[in-house]
């Protein structure tokens, strides 16, 4: 067995029995597992100061930096899973597509995929693209101890978005018009994203991270048709992909109340929930043999502590029936909130839940 290989049987074991993962394979947990997605992020001080002068993609690729950004809210928090520090566009950016992340803005793309001549910009990813992936992931696992390292990526849809706009849409007119409007040519670039995706999970996962979670930001823009016929296949893909490798699989987007069925169905372990929808409801329309993952408004954060408590005991509640939880707000962590109420509410779910 190669060091690398053993590293990562050390870490599977060292963090098998963590509290996340139990929940994950839905089995009894010592307390409600809690992680909040972009808890690695703008709302912490400490993040923003390693951060000053550095573009978001440049940080991305520094293996030291990603680190600190990673155990950052682990450390402050206390929160029971860590999740990677990167953005959903780094691959695309890996493998050569024309892009960068403007502040206050986000991903913006040079020359957007309209044509099926554009798909050229869309290679293979290798496992060479992103060394800074593998390293910094390593140094996580030998920081992280038993805390579970979660990998991401971005869906194919939510990518192919991006792609197709030129960057962030409220409407994804052109995405819509190229989904109706050639359905082969849509097929084709979201089979590519699928492919990409698959890889950059699987460099993540080899190179330790215990879960991983595929991010669809943008898919609630669907409806269920539509998902289940022109976006599911491909998501579909990326979790057959990574399936044999023994890590629990997460799938979320935001707004999918009418879509938490068929992300299930996709293949995903275990399925994120928006605020949308209370836990009960959405076990509901997920079906049996899934654990949920959710779902306090991160909004919620900004009101007094008595409120965010009742609301968090609301979230309980709606799960007390749940094969398997794991506590999460219903989408990432405002850049305003502030780090003590975070804090506070990991502190009160592990209280409340304690077996």
């Amino acid at each position: 067995m190669s060091a690398n290989n053993q590293a990562t049987g050390q870490q599977q074991t060292a963090t098998y029995d963590s509290a996340f993962l139990k929940a994950c394979r839905r089995e009894p947990v010592p307390h409600t597992p809690v992680w909040f997605m972009r808890q690695a992020g703008r709302s912490l001080p400490e993040y923003r100061k390693v951060r000053e002068g550095i573009a978001m993609l440049d940080s991305c690729m520094r293996p030291e930096l990603v680190t600190e950004i990673t155990l950052q809210p682990v450390r402050r928090h206390h929160v029971d899973a860590a999740i990677y520090f990167s953005d959903i566009v780094v691959p695309l950016k890996a493998i050569g597509v024309d892009l960068d992340i403007k502040p206050g803005v986000g991903p913006v793309v040079a020359n957007p995929i309209r044509t099926r001549a554009d798909l050229a910009q869309l290679r293979d990813l290798e496992p060479g693209d992103v060394p800074y992936v593998t390293e910094a992931i390593g140094m996580l696992v030998r920081e992280l101890g038993g805390t579970p390292l979660i990998g991401f990526a971005g869906a194919p849809f939510t990518l192919a978005s991006y792609l197709v706009e030129g960057g962030p849409s409220r409407n994804h007119e052109h995405t819509k018009a190229l989904m109706y409007g050639d359905p082969q040519l849509w097929a084709d670039l979201l089979d590519r994203l699928a492919e990409i995706t698959s890889a950059f999970l699987t460099v993540q996962i080899e190179a330790g991270a215990s879960a991983v979670q595929l991010f669809d930001s943008w898919v609630g823009a669907l409806s269920p048709a539509d998902y289940r016929r022109s976006v599911m296949p491909a998501s579909a893909k990326v979790f057959r992909a990574v399936e044999g490798r023994g890590v629990p699989r997460i799938h979320f987007g935001v707004g999918t109340g009418e879509l938490l069925g068929l992300l299930g169905e996709a293949g995903a372990d275990v399925v994120g929930v928006d605020w949308r929808v209370p836990l009960d409801e959405a076990a509901r329309r997920v079906g049996p043999g899934k654990a949920l993952q959710g779902n306090i408004d991160p909004a919620v954060l900004f009101a007094p502590q008595e409120a965010v408590e009742t609301k968090a005991r609301e979230v309980l509640d709606a799960a007390a029936g749940l094969e398997g939880h794991i506590f999460n707000l219903g989408h990432g962590v405002l850049p305003s909130t502030d780090p003590e109420a975070l804090t506070r509410l990991v502190e009160y779910v592990h209280t409340q839940t304690a077996r």
